[in-house]
């Protein structure tokens, strides 16, 4: 499909890199950029020479990078950022965080979209569940609608998504966190399988899926430990504990060191 449109990917990791090159191979215009471009890009990417540099001539920016960075990013690209442009924050943040960007940036007058991503990027790609809202929302359902992406519009209230999107963490995080303790006991007690059937009698007798939690705790741990930080902030907020959540993220961390 040809047309005018022209999107830029900050940040060209796993999720990025795939984003970008399914929206050019539908004949989209795609720039971006990443400080460590290890993916393979599609031909009719142009990588830019900076997040500014990607941006300057984008209709929409989807920044889909780690939390930690998104407000930096964000105020590299301010100068390039007028009000007929829409900025998607993609990045796994608090709602407070979405906040906190949408006021850096509301000086250029873009249209801001808090853009949450509802599951594993791979296999589904940009066919992958969105919940989008904010004041941009509605604008960019409407472009993005044309080319049969899985975008639920939820409202022009920037936060109702990313709450929606770590509501849901606390329960997948938490399951994906008990299910690696387990299977790691199994092993050290020369039981997996048993580990492995009594786990699978609680999550429908689907043995694949207890081998993609353990994988996907050890391939997604350092970004999913932003993910638990950004629950426990949002948590904070309403004064709840998060004890249940704190404990995911250093399971999340011993994952990450036993790595190193």
């Amino acid at each position: 499909m040809n047309n005018n449109l022209h999107i830029a990917v900050l940040g060209l990791g796993e999720a990025g890199s795939i984003f970008a090159n399914e929206l050019a191979a539908m004949g989209i215009t795609v720039s971006g950029w990443d400080p460590s471009p290890i993916r393979n890009l599609h031909k009719g990417i142009r990588f830019a020479a900076s997040n500014r540099d990607a941006a300057k001539n984008a209709d929409i920016i989807l920044s889909v990078n780690l939390s930690s960075v998104s407000e930096v990013v964000a105020k590299e690209v301010l100068p390039v950022l007028t009000d007929k442009k829409i900025y998607a924050d993609m990045n796994t943040s608090s709602p407070q965080q979405k906040i906190a960007i949408e006021h850096l940036l509301q000086s250029s007058g873009v249209q801001f979209v808090d853009m949450a991503i509802m599951a594993p990027v791979p296999p589904k790609g940009i066919k992958t569940p969105f919940l989008i809202s904010g004041n941009g929302a509605a604008l960019l359902k409407e472009q993005l609608d044309k080319y049969d992406l899985n975008i639920e519009l939820l409202s022009n209230k920037t936060g109702d998504a990313s709450t929606r999107k770590l509501l849901r963490s606390i329960v997948y995080k938490g399951i994906a966190a008990v299910i690696f303790e387990a299977m790691e006991a199994g092993k050290a007690f020369e039981l997996e399988q048993y580990i492995r059937e009594q786990i699978s009698s609680v999550i429908g007798g689907n043995n694949a899926l207890i081998d993609r939690f353990v994988e996907g705790s050890k391939t997604h741990a350092e970004r999913r430990i932003h993910e638990m930080e950004a629950v426990v902030q949002m948590l904070e907020e309403k004064k709840m504990q998060s004890i249940m959540t704190v404990a995911t993220k250093q399971n999340l961390i011993n994952i990450l060191n036993y790595k190193k």
